[in-house]
């Protein structure tokens, strides 16, 4: 007895007639796209080895150049804790370089497996907020830099005695930096998210102005929670720049509104509670042409003949 293979009719595997990508391809792409962003991160990762120690020297700067980090033999410190935590927290920093190195390429395979799904407004959105994105995390992670020496002052002099001696843990160290770097960018994005409110057109500019206590209330119990240092300086550096950045979004917000005639609509001036005016004039409605009926009204409509009932074979009557 022989094998084979049913010929196969027209299936989903091939692409449709309009153009459209079946499942199967989808799934394809993505593989290849998610093959090129790793490759790409691969190759950051060997850069990043090579410039994890840089990296390291310049994350230990803002400790290094306190003046209680050289109390013992004049260098600055630290220990670690496992024979291979160093080791692992150079794998780490190289990691985090190598994805900033390679995110122009993952960037892009990422928004080409996207892109094509979407509409050329949403497109152009895009565009805009991935321009504007870069750069408020960059501002964010350099804020945070700072702050940590600012910080680290303040809990070392709180801290420490005439007689305590301290010596930090390079990766609780490396650590902590990296999470307030971090947590500094992410926050630097919020303005992003009121101007996506505005540009759909959930959340007019006087609105938003109108929130403006709301959202320093907001952002200062939201410094005060989340930065690690109990010291006021990291807490109001993070809520002020914030609520500069809020209030320049809202001016954005108040352009893009009177580029696309926001608040001139009718209604626009009229309060909630307030009856809208109302146009009582009336114009003369000329009177209609006589119409002729063709077929006297009321005639009855002639009724079809019953058709005969069809009996089956297997009827019982």
């Amino acid at each position: 007895m022989a094998f084979g293979l049913k010929k196969r009719g027209p299936s989903n595997f091939a692409r449709a007639a309009d153009g459209s990508m079946t499942l199967i391809e989808h799934i394809r792409e993505l593989r290849n796209r998610l093959f090129r962003a790793s490759l790409a991160i691969l190759v950051g990762f060997g850069f990043g080895v090579w410039l994890s120690g840089p990296v390291l020297h310049i994350l230990q700067k803002p400790y290094c150049d306190l003046p209680k980090a050289r109390l013992i033999d004049g260098n600055c410190n630290f220990v670690q804790l496992g024979p291979a935590d160093l080791f692992l927290l150079q794998m780490k920093v190289a990691l985090w370089v190598g994805l900033i190195i390679a995110a122009p390429i993952w960037l892009y395979q990422l928004w080409a497996f996207i892109a094509p799904g979407l509409h050329r407004h949403e497109r152009r959105y895009a565009y805009f907020f991935t321009a504007l994105a870069a750069p408020l995390f960059a501002a964010g992670a350099v804020l945070a830099y700072f702050v940590t020496s600012k910080g680290l002052e303040f809990l070392l002099n709180v801290s420490g005695g005439g007689d305590v001696t301290t010596t930090l843990d390079i990766t609780r160290y490396v650590g902590f930096v990296t999470n307030l770097i971090l947590l500094f960018g992410v926050a630097f994005e919020f303005p992003l998210i009121v101007l996506m409110l505005n540009f759909v057109g959930l959340a007019s500019a006087k609105r938003l102005l109108s929130w403006w206590r709301v959202a320093v209330f907001v952002f200062f119990a939201f410094s005060a929670v989340v930065t690690p240092t109990p010291d006021p300086f990291g807490m109001t550096a993070l809520a002020i720049c914030l609520c500069a950045l809020y209030f320049a979004a809202v001016g954005v917000a108040f352009i893009n509104d009177k580029r696309r005639g926001r608040g001139r609509e009718v209604y626009a001036g009229i309060a909630d509670d307030e009856v809208s005016p109302l146009d009582l004039s009336t114009e003369p409605v000329p009177a209609g042409g006589r119409i002729e009926a063709s077929e006297p009204i009321g005639a009855p409509e002639p009724v079809a003949a019953p058709k005969p009932i069809e009996r089956r074979y297997d009827d019982m009557t």
